[in-house]
């Protein structure tokens, strides 16, 4: 029996860049964005050996300790041959939904009215289905389609659908221990929400490589969005990197760290990176004869972007992810 290969979910952040200004500010030409939901829609993507990228199978007379050990290494490969459908949440506390600055006009001067004391909630459903072009090449797609709940004045949030961002990979059947995929991302400017909309067309190149031996997964995926159409807004030029590390352990467990390092090259002063550190469990399972993947993370933001002088994100972001496999049954 051929040995099932990897796949990790490919959860890539949605970029989801907000414009708006602070209510009541008359002339106003800042940019009061609040946060950057581009470095808040998460993703975690890792995998393990086997880069053949053929289907992914579990057989009837495997044991379960083995099934759940191969599911937890093919729940690791962005770009391996299985179906899944992650639901992912982000949470991100302590966020100050504006900077708090002077409003002009106002005597005595005002300020607007910004404390670090809301939470962003963004949750990504991500559906990864792969097809088989031929034996040499096998396409796979990954489309996140963000729900957004975004800290605002005086309280209060915005819910919203954001930005949806689909993105296809081609991957050649390779021997050894690398996988490689390259293909086009795109993000669409679909935000139910305008002000939680980058109100752009936006696309670029994405690729991703793969290592895997033995019990460790690494690798890194990247890819760099331009605008190129749609009206507001402004212009989009973002760049993602991520790289990933699970080593998996025994009944399916793995510790897993897949930081997402974004930088904003339009924003003044290179004050646009977002770089958090942090690391998580997971474990794979089966209930009844559905495999699923859950995971529980935690990361650093070492580096926030800065708006109007001020960092707005929140230090800690938590992140839990339920992924529903479907291999194919031998």
């Amino acid at each position: 029996m051929r040995s099932p290969l990897s796949l990790r979910l490919l959860c890539l952040s949605a970029v989801t860049p907000l414009v708006v200004a602070a209510p009541g500010l008359a002339n106003d030409d800042f940019d009061y964005t609040p946060l950057g939901l581009e470095d808040l829609t998460l993703a975690q993507a890792d995998p393990q050996p086997g880069t053949e990228n053929e289907p992914v199978t579990v057989t009837p007379d495997e044991s379960l300790a083995k099934e759940e050990g191969s599911l937890a290494k093919a729940a690791q490969n962005p770009i391996a041959s299985m179906s899944s459908l992650p639901i992912q949440w982000n949470s991100t506390p302590s966020t100050q939904w504006a900077p708090r600055l002077p409003i002009p006009g106002t005597v005595p001067t005002r300020y607007v009215k910004a404390e670090p004391n809301q939470t962003v909630n963004v949750v990504n459903v991500q559906p990864v289905i792969p097809f088989s072009v031929s034996k040499s090449l096998t396409l796979v797609t990954r489309t996140i389609v963000p729900l957004i709940s975004q800290p605002w004045a005086n309280g209060s949030s915005i819910q919203s659908l954001g930005d949806i961002n689909p993105s296809v990979f081609f991957v050649p059947t390779l021997k050894g221990n690398f996988t490689v995929g390259v293909g086009p991302t795109m993000v669409m400017p679909t935000a139910t929400d305008q002000r939680l909309s980058s109100k752009r067309w936006s696309a670029g190149p994405t690729g991703v490589l793969v290592y895997t031996k033995g019990p460790i997964v690494a690798g890194g995926l990247i890819n760099n969005i331009w605008s190129f159409s749609g009206d507001g807004g402004r212009d989009v030029n973002k760049m993602l990197i991520q790289p990933f590390l699970n080593y998996n352990l025994p009944k399916g467990w793995y510790l897993t760290s897949s930081p997402i390092i974004t930088a904003n090259w339009n924003h003044p002063d290179n004050k646009g990176w977002t770089v958090p550190v942090g690391i998580g469990v997971g474990r794979v399972f089966v209930v009844g004869t559905q495999p699923i993947n859950a995971s529980l993370s935690a990361y650093y933001n070492a580096v926030k972007p800065e708006v109007g002088g001020q960092e707005l994100l929140g230090d800690w972001t938590f992140r839990a992810q339920v992924q529903f496999l479907f291999p194919k049954r031998g």
